[in-house]
């Protein structure tokens, strides 16, 4: 290297050789060797590997079970919430024509007018009749099995089947009663 007169800073000859000053000259770099990897890298031995698995495979079997519970259960609290919300714009139907919206498909009373409902000040739903937290429709009976005198509304649960120990009601099962 030779000295610049105007400013003193060394400047490189042509064809020499320069040196890198993030390495120090006497050390060069592995791939210039021959070497696969660099020589102070280190990997995980597949035990290691292995021992992070099985700690994964433990945790995952103890936190997932706790967040399906937790699904289900938000599950379960929506439908119980969409049928309180159903019996309000039915009392709300109830009050303004005098008699709840009659057969299987009277929750649609509730979005769109009947014919025989003359003081209807509907829609009592702010959108259209929603399927329960499970994709299923609503059962709606009037006059009802279980409240002959009103109304039986229900979701069939996480099973989808009619009957069963999981359904979600406007009236309390035998067994709940007994509670």
């Amino acid at each position: 290297m030779t000295l610049s007169k105007a400013n003193h800073v060394p400047t490189p000859r042509v064809g020499a050789r320069s040196v890198s000053p993030a390495r120090p000259p006497g050390r060069r770099a592995a791939h210039l060797r021959g070497a696969r990897h660099p020589v102070d890298q280190r990997a995980f031995t597949l035990i290691e590997l292995l021992l992070v698995l099985v700690i994964l495979g433990i945790l995952a079997a103890i936190v997932v079970p706790k967040f399906s519970g937790r699904t289900e259960q938000a599950r379960e609290t929506a439908a119980r919430s969409q049928i309180a919300t159903f019996g309000t714009a039915l009392d709300a139907f109830e009050v303004d024509n005098g008699y709840y919206p009659k057969g299987k498909d009277g929750l649609q009373d509730l979005v769109v007018q009947p014919r025989d409902a003359r003081n209807w000040r509907g829609p009592y739903l702010k959108s259209e009749v929603p399927l329960d937290p499970w994709g299923n429709a609503y059962i709606y009976e009037c006059p009802g099995r279980q409240n002959p005198s009103g109304y039986d509304l229900m979701s069939m649960g996480p099973d989808g089947r009619e009957g069963g120990d999981n359904d979600i009601a406007n009236w309390l099962r035998a067994d709940q009663r007994q509670r």
